[in-house]
């Protein structure tokens, strides 16, 4: 037995029911659900009280520190039907130079970058494969280009379940050949994500796959949720002033922003909240515009275009779950241009030693605007999400040059 299968075992679970996120309208625990009848996503209801009794903050320190330490805040209801490939905790990274560059109070980065398959997808895709295993599916498939479906690859062939992916024909790098090395059908498509998500769609019937794209199923969002837990006990059950987030389809910040009130629901955390800042790429920024004109729902965005592929998301299906996290936190939505998030990503990499993906630069620009422009202040403790492992992205080589056969010019110490 594994140490991540020894943790999860014997351990009571608490969902109750599943809800609509627009509606209200309740769903029963067990089933198979896409979205609801409203065609929103739906979102796992708990048991708080049942929960509460169950485990306290201190039984975490006898377990595994992975993310199914937090089991009873999951959905999955058996231990062996647990995917896993071993979600460690991430670290919290605090970033002093930056600090002491630009004049502000304590930056902590956390670095998804950690995790299986090298992003912060593992998360939701692991419980996302986890409950498909729970609930008989055998067969599914994703439009997307490129972190989730090579960790929907990687889990689905853990767990012995087929899956399909589809993505733009533009899709390069590490992520395409790495989806089809770890068992998927990845398939290419002559359009955009949202042209990609129709074939998926259209298939479903013919193929009998469930789609697993961004919150067309409920699980992801528990699985990503875990990144507010680990927060909040990394920091000693209390949370940063605010929180930067690279928002494509933002199923991060939403889980984030429910976990938070189930801790408090539960007595762990007090009334503090973050201010939820959602990140985004001025190629690609539904969410941004939807919130600078008070909209409730974010109108989809025309020929989307970023380095930052994360982020060239044009229409999110839980657009007003975001909205309503950042308003509610009083936070606020910004837009980076590419080229500054080239140039942050330089910039923390040669500060810092960290290579962060370009979403996660992204996040660092936003940080360093909004601190310029007042509208976070120089005493705040934030947290900059890096969603994934640098090396998966495209890098600049040296300009510098040496020959051989002629004596070398040694820089002057």
């Amino acid at each position: 037995m594994t140490r991540v299968e020894a943790d999860v075992a014997e351990r009571p679970t608490f969902t109750k029911h599943l809800e609509c996120s627009l509606t209200g309208d309740t769903y029963p625990a067990d089933k198979v659900h896409t979205l609801s009848r409203a065609g929103k996503p739906l979102l796992v209801r708990y048991d708080l009280d049942g929960l509460r009794r169950a485990v306290t903050r201190d039984d975490l320190s006898t377990r595994a520190y992975d993310l199914w330490r937090y089991r009873e805040f999951l959905p999955v209801r058996k231990k062996e039907n647990v995917v896993s490939l071993g979600e460690t905790v991430t670290p919290l990274l605090r970033a002093p130079r930056l600090e002491r560059r630009l004049g502000g109070g304590e930056i902590l980065i956390k670095d998804e970058g950690r995790l299986p398959t090298g992003s912060l997808k593992a998360r939701g895709l692991a419980l996302a494969v986890s409950m498909a295993k729970e609930l008989g599916i055998s067969r599914m498939a994703m439009a997307k280009a490129g972190n989730a479906g090579a960790a929907l690859a990687a889990y689905c062939t853990r767990a012995g379940i087929e899956s399909y992916i589809f993505c733009p024909d533009d899709a390069q790098g590490p992520n395409v050949g790495e989806t089809v090395l770890q068992g998927a059908k990845l398939y290419k498509v002559n359009g955009l994500i949202n042209d990609c998500a129709k074939i998926v769609a259209d298939g479903k019937e013919a193929m009998s796959w469930f789609d697993a794209s961004t919150l067309k199923e409920p699980y992801r969002i528990e699985g990503k949720k875990t990144m507010g837990l680990e927060l909040a006990e990394q920091l000693g059950w209390t949370l940063p002033d605010a929180i930067f987030y690279p928002t494509g389809g933002g199923t991060g910040l939403i889980g984030m922003w429910k976990v938070f009130d189930e801790l408090e629901r539960i007595g762990w955390i007090g009334g503090k909240r973050p201010r939820m800042v959602a990140v985004q790429s001025t190629g690609c920024a539904p969410i941004v515009r939807a919130f600078d004109q008070g909209r409730e729902f974010a109108e989809p965005w025309q020929n989307a275009a970023t380095v930052a592929s994360g982020l060239r998301v044009p229409a999110a299906l839980g657009d007003f779950l975001i909205l309503r996290a950042i308003r509610e936190s009083k936070g606020f939505a910004v837009a980076i241009p590419d080229e500054v998030i080239l140039e942050a990503r330089a910039e923390v990499g040669k500060d810092e030693g960290l290579l962060l993906s370009p979403e996660g630069a992204a996040t660092y620009a936003a940080y360093r605007q909004a601190l310029a422009e007042g509208r976070v202040d120089k005493t705040d403790r934030v947290v900059l999400f890096n969603c994934g492992n640098g090396l998966k992205y495209p890098m600049p080589d040296t300009e510098l040059r040496v020959d051989r056969h002629k004596p070398v010019d040694y820089p002057r110490l």
